[in-house]
């Protein structure tokens, strides 16, 4: 008797192993998948550069160095700038709070700063102070453009950004948004690249749970 539960146990214990193996499989297939479509996404967006004037650009902010615009920041706000000086836009938003890494301004404060010197005047820099996400820079910003009565704004940000701020800007009710992204030379892709498939993953979890009201 003993020897025919032993050999019942021993058999079972392959199909259990076989079956948390497939169940492994099936997980690793999965989220293969899931990463190939976030970076299909990632790079399926069209920068709209040259689409025609617009009343508005929003610049998605990102860390401050000493108080200054990071190299990766600088990227964007020289875009937007050159946005400006091209008579494609009217206004620039910037938008940014105040940073976790010892800075004593606001990312905004610091962006308008960085396009003035530059001679953007400073009654065409708008600054939004609040924000710290992405969700929040495009949410925060918009009520900024329902006040002024602007519309349709083109959001300046780095092309493994633009999926995400597109998505999240169409579901704050942005309608209209364009993206102008640009690929940066200062920056680390493969992290930022593998950090984005994380965030847009998160921004999907969270736009559903905010769909449903939870």
């Amino acid at each position: 008797m003993n020897r025919l539960t032993n050999a019942i146990s021993v058999s079972r214990k392959p199909s259990r192993l076989r079956r948390w193996l497939k169940a492994v499989a099936i997980v690793a297939a999965l989220g293969l998948l899931w990463v190939a479509y976030v970076q299909w996404r990632i790079h399926s967006v069209p920068s709209r550069t040259a689409d025609g004037h617009r009343q508005v650009a929003i610049v998605l902010g990102a860390s401050l160095w000493d108080d200054a615009p990071s190299p990766g920041l600088r990227e964007r706000l020289d875009r937007a700038y050159e946005l400006y000086a091209a008579k494609a836009i009217d206004r620039i938003i910037v938008s940014g709070g105040l940073d976790a890494n010892g800075a004593t301004i606001t990312e905004a404060e610091g962006m308008k700063r960085y396009l003035t010197e530059r001679g953007v005047p400073a009654e065409a820099v708008v600054e939004e102070r609040e924000a710290t996400s992405t969700y929040e820079n495009l949410l925060f910003s918009k009520r900024i453009m329902d006040r002024e009565g602007w519309s349709q704004p083109v959001i300046v940000t780095h092309a493994f950004h633009g999926a995400r701020a597109l998505d999240i800007a169409r579901f704050v009710g942005l309608d209209g948004a364009t993206v102008s992204l640009m690929e940066s030379k200062v920056m680390s892709m493969p992290w930022h690249k593998s950090r984005e498939t994380l965030a847009f993953t998160k921004w999907i979890a969270d736009k559903l749970r905010m769909k449903a009201g939870l």
